[in-house]
Parts: structure tokens; C-alpha cells; sequence
């Protein structure tokens, strides 16, 4: 197992290096600033031009200083406010450019930000279903992390140092010779070679050292989630030797890992040392030939440490930016995902007439193979209530994914009032529904809150008065104004913090608040105890009266009222009719009500 864990952790880190095109996709972002990046270039050349000039004031200032003729000290003192002075522009050129460059990485991040949730909402259930939420904010929270690495690496070092060195190369050859030059530009491809493949070989102890680390946190994580089931079991020990294990393989990499940053570290310092200790042993033969004077020592001395420093940072630079690319590659990848539902260009608003809805020769998979759905046809009147009721993976929740569009089907097609709904807008279809969930997730904000959520974009008009009528409809007001804060009670994360039955009910009132002219209540009290159940059925029903609705039940005693139930069973209407007909007819549901009265008589004999 180790031994596969290593194979694909060696080849992922074989696989870093990344097309550099992906940064060709940031140009629509920056020129949309373009006049902010030309001025963050100039206050970047200007800052440059800053510490170009210095050493070579320093230069005329050692050589005034050095000069036995030397009669006016006013000079000097004219040389050394200079080079302050320059100093001083080169912070303040410095710090124009940073505040520029923050502006364009602030808003350009707030635009992407917002169109990669966008995209993300636009994009179909299949996809999120098939996708971890937390890995898909992971991606989207690095991407953006990435771009603004790349950005700061690229503009602030790369660029700068770039400009820096071309700019001594040519001072350096006219105040001494091409050979100092050449000295100059061996020693900096010595560096930049021996820095990007120490990096690259590097790499896969750094990528092996996060996965594990990654790994040993999923363990910590996963045994604090199951907190009751450690106890319970008395595996505490158990956890521990775990974690300690994945923490030991841990450990080995970012031993690894440190050894190999110390190599880099030396054999930098060693190209270093060498090319700088060769040019300054030029530097004094020529001084001493008479050819330069010792200002132009201090002076080659200075760009020396001027362009070595930056370079000392580049084998960190160049794996910034392989990072960068990758978690770009990947959010860019995310944006270029097509989305499965999409509206057709002559897409129109729903023309609501009633709400008359019609599953005409329904067929339906999810994996193009194994069919949930094989050719379902039947009707839900408008102003009437229809349950669809079968056994465990008959495709029951399967109709209300289609009909809210979720998913298409594959052949066949839903209408309402006559119009087929792929040919309507999304937001005008979803507009007169309100669906109340057999999992229903809440924000985590107040009761208030989520109850007014279904209205939105409206909130605030919504009145505290309409919240609670709605809440009083889904038989949930009581229990909210029992509570010290009331509507402003936090739901806690995803609503942990009320019971099933509660959360229900909170769901119940948003589609209630809503006033929606179709109803879906996806097996609404499957998981309720009974109790609950009477609760959220007297909910149901207040907030349906005269409302085309859909039920999706597996209690049938929650049902037994509506105007049609249709049976299904393997993807296919078996049976249809009133809950009185369908016992008549001694069918699946008339085995179906039996075997839960049975259970039902079980549980109250216990």
C-alpha cells in the first residue's frame, strides 16, 4: 500500500511542471486595469533605476574621498545626500507600486471570486453530487491564492531582477570589459541551472511530505468527526497508533525535505562565492594595473550583492510560481466546466396557467446504462395533490430532480400548463415551485433567516408578521418563541442544532413564505418519528391547500388523502388511484400499507 502511495506521489511530482500558457488567461483581468499595470511598470522601472544609480554614486563618492587633492568637501556632501535620496525614491517608488498593485489584485480577485461562485451555481447537481463541496472550495480558495503569487512573483521579481541585470551587464561593460561580463553571466547561469534542478528534485519530497501531511490531518479529522464512535468503543489507543503512523511517514519526507533545502542553500552559496570572489580578484588586478579605481571596486561590489540577493530567493520563486500555475490550471479548469442544464436561446418565462403538470413517456439514468425511469407517463392536475409511493430505489425523488431541472430526462418530456420546461427560462420555472427536502440543510444563520431565505432576493421586504404567519402554517412558531432569542435562534451549521421534525417544519414555512403555485415534498417524513410525522403532515397540508403538489412518500399513511397516488416500482407506473382504490385492487400498495400497518402495530405492542 506504502509502496503505491509512493509510485503515485513520485509520478504527480514528475507531472509539476506546468504549461506556462495558463497565465495567458489573467490578461483579460489586467487589461481591464491596463492603466493601473502600466503604472505599477513605471514605479517598478523607476524603483529600479533608483538602485541602479546608487553604486555608482558610490563609486564618485570613494573616489572623492580617495583623491589627495580633494579641496571641496560641499561635493561629498552633495554625493552622500544623493545617494540618500535615491535610497529613499527607491522605497517610495516601492510602496506607490505596492499600493497600485493591491488595488488590481483586490478587485481583480473580487471579480473572479464572484464569477467562480457564480459558475459553480450555474453548474449541474450531477456535478456537485460527483464532486466533494470542501475540495471545490479548497480549489477555488488556492486558484485565487495562486494568482495572486504568481502576480507578486512575476511583477515584483522576476520582471525587476530581469531589468536590473540587463541594465549592470551594460554598465559593467562599458566601466570594465566583455570578460567581467561573461564572469557575470556564467555565474548567474551556473545559479539559475543548479537552483531549478536542486528544485525540481526537491520537489518530490515536498510533494510526498504534504500528502502525507495531508493524510495525517484527514486522520485526526476523521477520528475527532467520529468522537462518539472512539469512545464508544474504547479506540482511543487505536486513533493514536494511527495518527502516529501517518505522522511518522510525515515526518521522513520533511526530514528529506530539509536536508536537500540545506544542499540548495550550500551550492547557491558556493556559485556565489566563487563567481563574486573571481570578480573582485579581476577588480583588483585592475585597480592595481591602473585600468579602475577602487570606486569602481565598491561599485562592482555593490551590483554583485544587488543582483545575488534577489537571485538567492529564486529556487523559493520558481516553486511559488509551479505552484501558482497548478492551482490556476485548476480553477481555470473549474470555470471552463460546461454546465449539463443549460437554456435554450429561445428560451421564455413560464406562462403560468394553473400549474397542470404532465411526465410524458419519461425515461431517465443517471449513468447512461442502468435506467431509473423507463417510460413514466402521468398527470398532476393543477390545484391537486399527487403521490408517487414505491419501493426503495423505484425512482420516486428521481421525478422531482426533473421536474425542477435539476436533470433531463432522456427521452420524453414534463410540461407544464402545455410548455415543455426545457424550453422556458430556469428562474421562471423554479420561480412558481418550492420543494421541501427529505435532507433538509440549513444556513447557518437564524431561524429568521432561513425561513425568509426562500424570498431572497427580497428580504428585505419581507415583514417579521409574514415570517411568523408562515411559521404558524408549518406548526413551528411555538417551538421558535420558546427560545431565549427567538427568530434570531442560530441554527448552527447545516441546522445541527435543531432536531429533524424541526428542521422540517423551518423547511415548510419557507415554501409557505414563498406562496409557491407548485409544491414537491420529497419524503418529508421518512425519517420522522410518529409524532413529528402528525406534525409535518397538519404543516403539509395547511401550507398545500389549493396548490398543485407533488408528494414523494414512503409512509403511505401520510398520503392517504391525496387525489391520486401513482405506484412505482423498478422505474416503471404500476398501479394509480385513490388510497381507498388501491387497496381494492390488492396490488403492490395494497402489500405496501400492510406490511407498514404491521410494523406500525409492532413498534406499539414494544
Amino acid at each position: 500500500m506504502q509502496s503505491n502511495t509512493r509510485q503515485k506521489t513520485t509520478k504527480k511530482a514528475e507531472n509539476y511542471q506546468v504549461d506556462w500558457r495558463i497565465s495567458q488567461r489573467l490578461i483579460p483581468y489586467l487589461w481591464a486595469y491596463k492603466r493601473v499595470v502600466f503604472a505599477v511598470l513605471l514605479f517598478l522601472i523607476l524603483a529600479r533605476v533608483s538602485n541602479i544609480v546608487v553604486p555608482i554614486i558610490l563609486k564618485y563618492t570613494v573616489d572623492a574621498l580617495s583623491d589627495p587633492q580633494l579641496q571641496l568637501l560641499s561635493a561629498v556632501v552633495g554625493l552622500v545626500i544623493a545617494y540618500g535620496v535615491l535610497r529613499l525614491s527607491s522605497v517610495l517608488f516601492n510602496e506607490i507600486r505596492n499600493w497600485l498593485f493591491a488595488k488590481i489584485r483586490i478587485e481583480m480577485l473580487h471579480k473572479i471570486s464572484m464569477q467562480t461562485l457564480a459558475h459553480l451555481h450555474n453548474l449541474s447537481l450531477r456535478f456537485h453530487l460527483d464532486r466533494k463541496t470542501g475540495a471545490l472550495s479548497r480549489e477555488m480558495e488556492r486558484g485565487l491564492q495562486a494568482i495572486a503569487v504568481f502576480l507578486r512573483n512575476i511583477l515584483f521579481n522576476i520582471i525587476p531582477v530581469l531589468f536590473e541585470l540587463i541594465a549592470v551587464l551594460i554598465l559593467i561593460g562599458f566601466q570594465f570589459n566583455f570578460i567581467f561580463v561573461l564572469v557575470i553571466l556564467v555565474t548567474i547561469v551556473l545559479y539559475v541551472v543548479f537552483t531549478f534542478l536542486m528544485t525540481r528534485w526537491r520537489t518530490q519530497f515536498r510533494v510526498q511530505m504534504n500528502d502525507y501531511d495531508a493524510n495525517a490531518n484527514t486522520r485526526a479529522i476523521d477520528s475527532l468527526l467520529n468522537y462518539e464512535t472512539v469512545k464508544l468503543f474504547g479506540n482511543e489507543q487505536v486513533e493514536l497508533t494511527r495518527y502516529d503512523a501517518a505522522l511518522s511517514r510525515w515526518s521522513a519526507f520533511a526530514h528529506k525535505s530539509t536536508w536537500t533545502l540545506s544542499l540548495l542553500n550550500l551550492g547557491q552559496g558556493l556559485i556565489i562565492a566563487s563567481g563574486l570572489m573571481v570578480l573582485l580578484l579581476m577588480a583588483v588586478m585592475s585597480v592595481f594595473d591602473g585600468e579602475s579605481s577602487v570606486g569602481d571596486f565598491v561599485m562592482l561590489n555593490a551590483y554583485m550583492l544587488q543582483l545575488y540577493v534577489p537571485l538567492s530567493f529564486l529556487g523559493s520563486m520558481y516553486r511559488e510560481i509551479n505552484h501558482a500555475l497548478i492551482d490556476m490550471d485548476k480553477l481555470f479548469t473549474l470555470l471552463d466546466e460546461k454546465a449539463d442544464i443549460t437554456e435554450v436561446a429561445t428560451a421564455q418565462p413560464l406562462d403560468f396557467r394553473g400549474g397542470c403538470i404532465e411526465f410524458n413517456h419519461i425515461t431517465f439514468s443517471y449513468d447512461g446504462s442502468h435506467r431509473i425511469l423507463d417510460d413514466i407517463s402521468f398527470t398532476v392536475p393543477a390545484g391537486e395533490m399527487v403521490a408517487v409511493v414505491g419501493p426503495s430505489g423505484a425512482g420516486k425523488s428521481t421525478l422531482s430532480r426533473l421536474l425542477l431541472r435539476f436533470y433531463d430526462p432522456d427521452s420524453g418530456a414534463i410540461l407544464i400548463d402545455n410548455q415543455d420546461i426545457r424550453q422556458v427560462t430556469l428562474a421562471s420555472l423554479r420561480t412558481y415551485m418550492a420543494a421541501v427536502p427529505q435532507d433538509c440543510n440549513l444556513f447557518n444563520d437564524t431561524i429568521g433567516y432561513n425561513i425568509a431565505y426562500s424570498i431572497a432576493s427580497s428580504q428585505s421586504d419581507v415583514s417579521q408578521a409574514e415570517i411568523e404567519r408562515a411559521a404558524k402554517m408549518a406548526q413551528i412558531h411555538d417551538f421558535i418563541v420558546s427560545q431565549p432569542k427567538g427568530y434570531e435562534t442560530l441554527v448552527g451549521e447545516r441546522g445541527l442544532k435543531l432536531s429533524g421534525g424541526e428542521k422540517q417544519r423551518v423547511a415548510i414555512a419557507r415554501a409557505a413564505l414563498k406562496q409557491a403555485k407548485i409544491l414537491i415534498f420529497d419524503e418529508a417524513t421518512s425519517s420522522l418519528d410518529s409524532r413529528s410525522e402528525k406534525a409535518i403532515q397538519v404543516a403539509m397540508n395547511n401550507v398545500a391547500k389549493g396548490q398543485t403538489t407533488l408528494v414523494i412518500a414512503h409512509r403511505l399513511s401520510t398520503i392517504t388523502q391525496a387525489d391520486n397516488i401513482v405506484v412505482l416500482d423498478q422505474g416503471r407506473v404500476v398501479e394509480t388511484g385513490t388510497h381507498d382504490a388501491l387497496l381494492l385492487q390488492q396490488g403492490l400498495y395494497a402489500q405496501m400499507w400492510a406490511l407498514q400497518q404491521e410494523n406500525k402495530a409492532d413498534c406499539a405492542d414494544e
